[in-house]
């Protein structure tokens, strides 16, 4: 069974999109079988890769019984990574996509479908704690919560957090946080220096990989691309992917209880 990870914040504007994407994108680079499911009636993976709004059926079909996840399941050129887009979703009728995707038995049926010989199911969800993000942790696994190196974005991440709690509590007691993941970082910038000395003084669970603001993300938007699939030097930034997806597996190896189960070694003589 996969494990099924919710991209979750209760502000909009923090890289969560760009995170979700660039992250399934390193999971399945090191050979994780990853699908990529954009929840957000607004669409933002397949507009993050440049497709037009009618371009691509997805989960909208399928949650009206339309078409099978078989049919709307979108297989990358990375043969290890799938896409799940939003759909063909007229806005006027984002209520109803939403009271769908709302339904436990539809829940656990797309989970089921999707976790099917998969090892990673990302779920970008929309911003905000309405239906959708609350259906997402529901079904989950783990949520992984982007955090914006801004003060707006530092004061209202307790929203999240206290959902995620009710959550746990009330709805999915298997649910776990992954941790806070820095995003849009500026150590140079002041503001940004402050909120992270917040971030790594005050709240627990914070992760060691950050994520910076940079150029090459504008740049990879721009191109509708992952930031490690364009052109030229590989950038940096498209690193730091590769670290999230490692210290990722290490949490979730802590959280489960198999750490030590799979990096295990026999002791050796070096002369």
């Amino acid at each position: 069974m996969a494990y099924v990870i919710s991209l979750a914040t209760s502000k909009g504007g923090t890289g969560k999109t760009t995170t979700a994407l660039n992250l399934a994108v390193a999971m399945a680079e090191k050979g994780r079988r990853t699908v990529l499911v954009d929840l957000d009636p607004q669409g933002s993976v397949g507009l993050s890769l440049a497709k037009g709004e009618t371009e691509w059926p997805g989960l909208a079909e399928f949650l009206l019984g339309s078409a099978t996840i078989e049919q709307v399941i979108v297989q990358t050129k990375v043969s290890t990574l799938a896409l799940l887009p939003r759909g063909r979703l007229d806005p006027v009728e984002t209520r109803e996509y939403e009271i769908l995707l709302n339904s436990p038995a539809r829940a656990l049926e797309l989970i089921g479908e999707l976790s099917r010989d998969r090892d990673y199911v990302i779920l970008d969800c929309p911003s905000g704690l309405g239906l959708i993000t609350r259906a997402a942790l529901a079904m989950s696994s783990f949520v992984l919560v982007p955090l914006q190196a801004e003060p707006l974005a530092l004061r209202s991440i307790g929203q999240i957090l206290r959902v995620i709690d009710h959550v746990q509590k009330q709805e999915n007691p298997a649910l776990r946080l992954l941790g806070i993941l820095p995003t849009m970082v500026e150590l140079r910038r002041d503001t940004s220096l402050n909120v992270m000395g917040t971030v790594w003084s005050e709240l627990s669970g914070v992760l060691e990989t950050i994520i910076p603001r940079a150029e090459a993300f504008a740049r990879a938007s721009e191109l509708g691309l992952p930031v490690s699939f364009m052109g030229g030097r590989i950038p940096p930034e498209a690193r730091r992917f590769e670290l999230l997806v490692d210290e990722i597996e290490r949490v979730i190896a802590d959280l489960s209880g198999t750490t030590g189960e799979t990096d295990e070694t026999l002791q050796r003589q070096l002369v």
